[in-house]
């Protein structure tokens, strides 16, 4: 006798439907993504920028020269065929030394990204789904954490983690990362937070409730997904500001320590020399403000596209 075909559980039909509609709202939201041409343009231009970087700071043919290493028959140069964007009041390679700089500068931004999203997601759900007790107390955390000012939290941790020798956290690039992410989180728990409140009166969370699943698989499985449009938008936009703080840091001398160059210590190099080579301050200004420019583009177009009520 033919055996009989197993029939689906409600916990599996359910599942089922779930991933049908997250497919499904995800694929509209990439095909809205790629009819905004800016985003698009923007997206085309920064993936250019990592791989030229990425490839720029480990392939001898794109660096061509050291960062650091010093030409002093060539120093104060304009723009040319052997250097590209000029050289520094110390003959050193600027075309090296910018993209050195904006792999820092993307390192620190990423980084920062994907340490906010923990932190706020740790945090705006144990506000959320942990009681009124845990609320309050999480949320007095977060209210302290906003009203202190961001630049100057950042430079006084920066400074406080300067010089110390301790293993990972010893690294400058390291020190900014976490300087910046502990002064970045509260936007990201807030927004986690305000989405789980909304989410635990919605029907499908309610249904799953009352069919007994376990509140660890309601997060994951119902609650959790939900909430990834907005989180993502939010984290995007989180990494322009991470790459301001890092030039701002370097502007202001306690960045990444010489001869590293970072994007904010050659803005603030060519600054001295502006009367005499332009080019030092325009073009490591310039490539910060391009690196900006785009994952704002990328965040703005990634708003349009996860957002249903906008179309």
């Amino acid at each position: 006798m033919a055996d009989a075909r197993a029939v689906p559980t409600i916990d599996e039909l359910q599942s089922d439907v779930l991933r049908q509609r997250e497919r499904g709202l995800w694929s509209d939201a990439f095909r809205r993504l790629i009819r905004n041409r800016l985003s698009v343009a923007a997206l085309v231009l920064l993936s250019s920028l990592i791989i030229l970087v990425i490839l720029g700071n480990y392939v001898d043919a794109i660096q061509r020269y050291e960062p650091s290493d010093q030409d002093y028959t060539a120093i104060q140069e304009g723009p040319s065929w052997d250097h590209f964007f000029g050289t520094d009041n110390l003959g050193r390679d600027q075309w090296s030394r910018v993209l050195e700089g904006m792999l820092i500068s993307l390192q620190v931004g990423f980084g920062v990204a994907a340490i906010v999203l923990v932190i706020g997601m740790i945090v705006g759900a144990s506000a959320a789904l942990g009681g009124r007790a845990l609320d309050n107390v999480m949320m007095r955390i977060t209210d302290l954490a906003y009203a202190f000012p961001d630049l100057l939290f950042i430079i006084l941790l920066r400074a406080a983690l300067q010089g110390r020798d301790w293993p990972v956290l010893g690294e400058p690039v390291v020190q900014m990362i976490v300087a910046i992410s502990f002064a970045g989180w509260v936007t990201i728990a807030r927004l986690v937070r305000g989405q789980m409140l909304s989410l635990k009166e919605r029907d499908f969370v309610l249904a799953a409730q009352a069919l007994g699943l376990p509140q660890w698989r309601i997060v994951f499985n119902h609650m959790l997904p939900n909430t990834l449009g907005p989180v993502i938008v939010a984290v995007v936009f989180v990494i322009p500001l991470a790459i301001f703080a890092e030039s701002v840091l370097g502007f202001i001398g306690i960045g990444v320590p010489a001869p590293t160059a970072s994007l904010g210590v050659l803005v603030s190099a060519g600054y001295s020399y502006i009367k005499v080579n332009v080019w030092m301050a325009i073009v490591p200004a310039a490539a910060i403000g391009i690196l900006m420019l785009c994952f704002t583009f990328l965040g703005d177009g990634l708003r349009d596209a996860l957002d249903p009520r906008a179309h």
